[in-house]
């Protein structure tokens, strides 16, 4: 119990990006064709508009791993104050959320850059929690 308390910050953070992460992946793949439709018409006059495939693979591989090494951060910081998979988890999830601005600024989509910036603001106050 003294690791959870210990820990607690970056433990609730985790929770908030393994859900966020992990509900995206799960979506991707039950609806991969509305997803894929939907980027494609999104990224169309882009010059990622032929690749969206390949990068919604990307993603989706990204954002499933990114979850995974939440469940093992979290698991390791409460067994034994290990940080090391909430440090990777934490930093994937930053590069997952730059790789998605980054597609939002290309689309033009500013609204959604703008939602895609909250999320980093929690992703990076984690990484900073759990390398202090």
């Amino acid at each position: 119990m003294d690791n959870v308390m210990t820990h607690i910050v970056s433990i609730t953070i985790l929770l908030f990006l393994l859900i966020t992460f992990l509900q995206s992946g799960i979506d991707k793949i039950v609806d991969w064709k509305g997803n894929l439709n939907w980027l494609r018409e999104h990224f169309s006059a882009t010059f990622m508009g032929k690749m969206v495939p390949l990068l919604l693979s990307i993603v989706l591989g990204i954002e499933m791993l990114t979850a995974l090494c939440c469940i093992m951060g979290i698991y390791f910081l409460i067994t034994d104050g290990s940080p090391f998979y909430s440090t990777l988890a934490m930093f994937l999830a930053c590069l997952t959320l730059l790789m998605l601005l980054f597609g939002q600024r290309v689309a033009k989509d500013y609204q959604g850059a703008l939602t895609i910036t909250c999320y980093f603001i929690v992703a990076i106050f984690g990484l900073y929690v759990i390398t202090l």
